[in-house]
């Protein structure tokens, strides 16, 4: 039975790759709006917002026969907006780089349909309208720290008025649609708005949305069929794994329905309204859990932190604190494993002088198992008298290992998903935590990795060597591939995440040091 546990744990090591697949989502609890932030309206304001407000008439007008467009430029982005459908043509961002060392562009044209297209069904008619414009572009700074743009559209007894409000040192605008003549209103983040790493990697790339305190993020592939959400819906969103763009509500109520679905062939999310006034907080950049609470729309929880985000969240502000002190994402990770794993120390002491005293009474085992071995009843029952008999408990050694994972996944997660380590170096070669480590280059399209990862399986065979085991040889002899087997596995890994292992491996390593050493002198 021990033998089978062991070898349980030792693949169960395995779901590193798949987990967040596997189960379900934490649900975040949702705050309130912080100072500063547009608060949800009281009921009674809400029950007369809802009740169908008057539109502002746009009288009848020209529009221009040819495409007008404005720039918006503040410190964190640049932005083009266009009088066709009066929508966001171009996004881009100031402070981060790709990886030829340019501005990453959140919307680099124009897809199927248009960033903050609006229309009066899912065809989005007015998307590709023209648009008369009232405003000229915009430089936001700490002398001109907001502006405003119009865009206008009247005809055939329909009439829109789009009002964007920008501001300086954020990225998020604030949007005011007043249409009438519609029977119904429709905006959406459009094809393309928001996600920049087309890769998804093991992260989550496509439509999401929070509804309540479900994070619901929704899979392109599955999309063939709509997917309709209502009541109590916070924010719609497009993201990748480090940046995102939404749609959030200024008040309660003031939406009736999100939908997701295929439209020519790209994931596309939106919601509906009523005709009247609509209201809109839009935010289009990283992924900054500390930028996004300070908002107070409840976007933070657009990160997901996985299943354990209860651990992971206090993980992640520890991991903050230390880089504030130090300065270095690399070396603090380095604390951060050392103070996640010093309340284990006692358990782990506890687990490893379990594995030892098995490891003696390997003999005794192997004498009852040749003994029995025509009646597995028999020997389970002199297997658990020879533990009672010597105060051995089998999953002593196992038992530490099991504690531990919530919070080795829950570091995993954090590692994975923060963009505070995207672009963070670390020492010599290791100049992005969030990327492998490639020193050794590729061979015929191979990644060879570099000496982060080798050591981390060096570390773990050290490990292995060093810690005691009752398997028999056929099994010792399969435990021996795992070192080599995650060597390979963590070649594409995050740096950060490899530096997590190696450091966790050093700690084990010197803690079995010391118990080996205290086992040896109580056995002279």
């Amino acid at each position: 039975m021990e033998n089978k546990t062991l070898l349980a744990i030792a693949l169960s090591m395995f779901v590193l790759i798949g987990f967040q697949f596997l189960v379900a989502k934490q649900q975040p609890p949702v705050q309130p709006a912080k100072p500063g932030a547009t608060a949800p309206a009281p009921k009674k304001e809400e029950a007369a917002k809802t009740a169908a407000p008057a539109a502002v008439e746009v009288p009848p007008q020209t529009a221009p026969a040819e495409e007008k467009e404005i720039r918006v430029e503040n410190s964190l982005f640049s932005a083009v907006l266009s009088s066709r459908g009066g929508t966001v043509k171009f996004w881009e961002l100031k402070k981060y780089k790709d990886q030829k060392g340019k501005d990453v562009v959140l919307l680099p044209k124009t897809g199927p349909l248009p960033a903050l297209g609006i229309g009066a069904d899912t065809t989005f008619d007015l998307s590709r309208a023209n648009f008369t414009v009232v405003g000229n572009d915009l430089t936001l700074d700490g002398s001109n720290k907001s502006g405003t743009i119009v865009f206008e559209y009247a005809k055939d007894g329909v009439s829109v008025r789009r009002t964007y409000t920008f501001y300086a040192d954020t990225y998020s605008f604030d949007l005011a649609d007043q249409v009438s003549g519609m029977p119904s209103y429709w905006i959406t983040l459009g094809s393309d708005f928001g996600a920049f790493e087309k890769e998804a990697g093991y992260a989550h790339l496509g439509p999401a949305l929070l509804k309540g305190t479900s994070l619901e993020e929704l899979k392109p592939k599955k999309l063939t069929e709509p997917k309709t959400f209502k009541d109590d819906l916070k924010w719609i969103a497009q993201e990748d794994k480090y940046f995102c763009s939404a749609i959030v509500p200024a008040a309660i109520g003031e939406v009736l329905e999100a939908r997701a679905w295929l439209y020519e062939g790209s994931p596309v999310i939106a919601f509906q309204g009523k005709p009247g006034e609509n209201k809109f907080h839009i935010y289009a950049g990283p992924k900054e859990n500390d930028r996004l609470e300070k908002l107070g729309f409840g976007l933070q929880y657009i990160i997901d932190f996985g299943f354990f985000s209860i651990i992971a969240r206090p993980l992640f502000w520890i991991l903050k604190f230390f880089y504030a002190s130090i300065g270095n994402y690399g070396w603090s990770i380095i604390l951060l494993t050392i103070v996640v794993r010093t309340p284990f120390i006692p358990l782990l002491n506890k687990g490893q002088r379990s594995m030892r005293k098995l490891q003696e009474l390997q003999p005794k085992m192997n004498e009852i198992k040749e003994k029995y071995k025509k009646d597995p009843q028999k020997m389970q029952a002199e297997m658990m008298e020879l533990y009672k008999k010597y105060k051995v408990n089998p999953m002593g050694g196992c038992l530490p290992m099991l504690v531990q994972i919530p919070f080795f996944f829950a570091l995993y997660k954090v590692l994975l998903v923060s963009i505070e380590l995207r672009g963070a170096p670390w020492l010599l070669w290791i100049t992005d935590l969030s990327a492998p480590d490639t020193l050794f280059g590729h061979l015929a399209g191979f990644s060879l990795g570099g000496p982060l990862p080798y050591l981390m399986g060096i570390t773990m065979l050290i490990q292995q060597k060093m810690t005691p085991t009752s398997a028999d040889p056929k099994q010792a002899k399969m435990m021996m591939l795992m070192p080599i087997v995650f060597t390979f596995m963590f070649l594409n890994f995050a740096s950060g995440l490899v530096l997590y292992w190696l450091v966790n491996n050093l700690l084990s390593i010197i803690q079995q040091f010391f118990v080996n050493k205290k086992l040896a002198k109580q056995s002279a």
